[in-house]
């Protein structure tokens, strides 16, 4: 892989969740312009080789930092080097995002309720589209749906509430709903296929998933993605293909 293709940037913070989970940012270069949804490809050198995984941007469009959210994979060539970064280290950023997961992708249905659903690290392309102005003029209803396995998991839920207090503005159409599905205490704790086959995310949110008006985000665990579209298309709503459609999801490579 071309080492020209990239920029080299500079760590700027570290935020540790949890020992699987941080948070990181990054000087942005100039000309790294990017649509909130969309990923960039990062790497790091391996035993002198370079490694690249692709990361969704956490940050909003118009934000001078690019921030990314990391699980830690045991044993991972990429990840079990960087979660040991520290402010100052250096990391090659790609010089062009990628990644289709955008709110441009919709034609029709028009847009009246957005649904993104996330587990785990799938949470960092919803964070950026809802630090975008123009995601809460167009939509009347937003439900953030966010599932991890235990409390402790639950990144961002202050940061969720600001980006709601400052995007949003009071915007009376927006429902943030967790899933634990470790907690049988916790209100929703099933896996979000069952929760659309049972009816109980529709209930927790006050608002049914309709082909006629809804748009529907997925990004996260890939079988949570593969069996909750399965779950939607019985519910009568499609795939998102050439504009027309309610489903989206994002293919990484």
């Amino acid at each position: 892989m071309s080492i020209e293709k990239f920029s080299l940037e500079t760590v700027l913070s570290v935020h540790r969740w949890t020992h699987t989970l941080f948070s990181f940012t990054l000087t942005r270069p100039a000309h790294f312009k990017f649509t909130a949804g969309q990923f960039a490809r990062i790497g790091l050198k391996v035993n002198n080789e370079l490694v690249v995984r692709a990361y969704s941007i956490v940050s909003s469009p118009f934000d001078e930092v690019l921030e990314f959210f990391s699980i830690v994979v045991p044993d991972g060539a990429f990840t079990s080097n960087l979660q040991h970064l520290n402010v100052g280290d250096h990391l090659y950023l790609e010089k062009i995002p990628y990644g289709f997961l955008t709110l441009a992708r919709y034609q029709l249905p028009l847009p009246k309720d957005l649904w993104l659903l996330a587990t785990g690290t799938g949470l960092a392309p919803f964070l950026s589209m809802l630090q975008d102005f123009d995601t809460w003029s167009k939509y009347q209803q937003i439900n953030l749906v966010y599932s991890v396995r235990t409390a402790s998991e639950l990144a961002y839920v202050d940061r969720i509430q600001e980006i709601a207090d400052t995007f949003g503005e009071g915007h009376p159409g927006f429902k943030f709903i967790p899933v634990i599905t470790r907690d049988p205490q916790a209100p929703l704790h099933a896996r979000l296929p069952v929760l659309i086959e049972n009816g109980a995310l529709e209930k927790a949110v006050g608002q049914e998933l309709n082909p006629a008006t809804s748009h529907v985000m997925l990004c996260g665990n890939p079988e949570m993605v593969e069996d909750t579209k399965e779950a939607l298309k019985r519910r009568g709503l499609s795939m998102n293909r050439r504009g027309e459609g309610n489903i989206a999801v994002e293919n990484y490579w």
